[in-house]
C-alpha cells in the first residue's frame, strides 16, 4: 500500500527535534510520497535540505503563501520566479487568499495570486490553493484565469458541497485532511456525493492534526488516519483509498 501526503510543511521548526523519527513513522504507516509547499523565501533553504535528505520521497513546490504577502511581496514574487527558472518544482504553491488573519492585504494578495497562477501556466505546473474565508475571492480570480492549462489542488478543502463542485469545475482536486475527522468539520456529511476521483489526501503537518490527535502537532504518518476515515465515508477499503488518491495525486503532479 502506498499513501501520499500531498501537503506537509515537514521543514518546519516544529520537527527539528525529531524529524528523522517523524519520517520513519510515516514510512511505517505506508506514506512514501511527500509534497512540500513553500511559504516564503525564508523557508527555501530548509526545503532544499529536506529534499537532499529524502530525494526519493520529498517533492518541492515554489510559491508565496498569502499570509506572507506583505509590503515586500514584489521581492518575494521575484524570488519565486528565480526559483522556477533555476530548477524543477512539482507545483506553484501554496498560493491563494487568506482573509482570516488580515483583510487589509486583500488587494496585494489578489495580485500575488494572479501573478503566481500565470507563473504556473508559464512553467506548465499545477497550483496548490490556500483558501481561508475567501472562497468568493478565490473563485473570482480563478474565473479570470481559467483555461485548460490551469489545474491543481484546493488544499485543506473545508467548503460546502456547492463550493466543492465549483472548485472541481476549475480543474481542481480537493485536498482532504484532518478536518474530515472533526465533529464540526461538516465535509464528511456530503463527501460521498463527490466522486473519489476528485480527492487527494494531505495532513498540512504540523497543523490540523486529525482526531484523536486534534490540538497536537500533526505529522505525515497521520495520513493513514485520514485514509481510514475516507474509507468509512465511501464504504471501500483503506487499500482502495490509498491507490485511488495516490493515482489522483499522480494526475496532478505528473508522476
Amino acid at each position: 500500500m502506498q499513501l501520499t501526503d500531498t501537503h506537509a510543511h515537514l521543514y518546519s521548526e516544529e520537527f527539528d527535534s525529531d524529524r528523522e523519527g517523524m519520517m520513519q513513522r510515516a514510512f511505517q504507516a505506508d506514506v512514501s510520497r511527500f509534497f512540500i509547499p513553500a511559504i516564503d523565501s525564508n523557508a527555501t533553504q530548509a526545503m532544499y535540505d529536506l529534499e537532499k535528505q529524502y530525494p526519493e520521497h520529498v517533492f518541492l513546490m515554489a510559491g508565496l503563501h498569502p499570509c506572507y504577502v506583505k509590503e515586500n511581496y514584489e521581492e518575494e514574487l521575484a524570488h519565486v520566479e528565480q526559483q522556477l527558472e533555476a530548477r524543477k518544482f512539482v507545483a506553484v504553491g501554496e498560493i491563494g487568499i487568506d482573509l482570516f488573519w488580515d483583510k487589509s492585504t486583500l488587494a496585494i494578495q489578489k495580485i500575488a495570486f494572479k501573478h503566481q497562477i500565470q507563473l504556473a501556466k508559464k512553467y506548465k505546473l499545477p497550483i496548490v490553493i490556500h483558501c481561508r474565508e475567501s472562497f468568493d475571492e478565490i473563485f473570482e480570480v480563478l474565473e479570470e484565469e481559467k483555461s485548460d492549462d490551469l489545474y491543481g489542488i484546493f488544499h485543506c478543502f473545508t467548503g460546502t458541497f456547492e463550493q466543492a463542485q465549483k472548485a472541481i469545475g476549475y480543474n481542481m482536486k480537493l485536498g482532504i485532511g484532518g478536518v474530515v475527522t472533526f465533529k464540526n468539520g461538516k465535509i464528511d456529511t456530503f463527501l460521498n456525493q463527490i466522486d473519489i476521483s476528485h480527492l487527494v489526501l494531505e495532513t498540512d503537518s504540523p497543523y490540523l492534526a486529525p482526531v484523536p490527535h486534534r490540538g497536537k502537532r500533526n505529522e505525515s504518518s497521520y495520513t493513514a488516519i485520514i485514509a481510514s476515515k475516507i474509507a468509512d465515508i465511501y464504504q471501500i477499503s483503506v487499500e482502495e483509498v490509498a491507490q485511488i488518491t495516490t493515482d489522483n495525486s499522480k494526475q496532478v503532479f505528473g508522476f
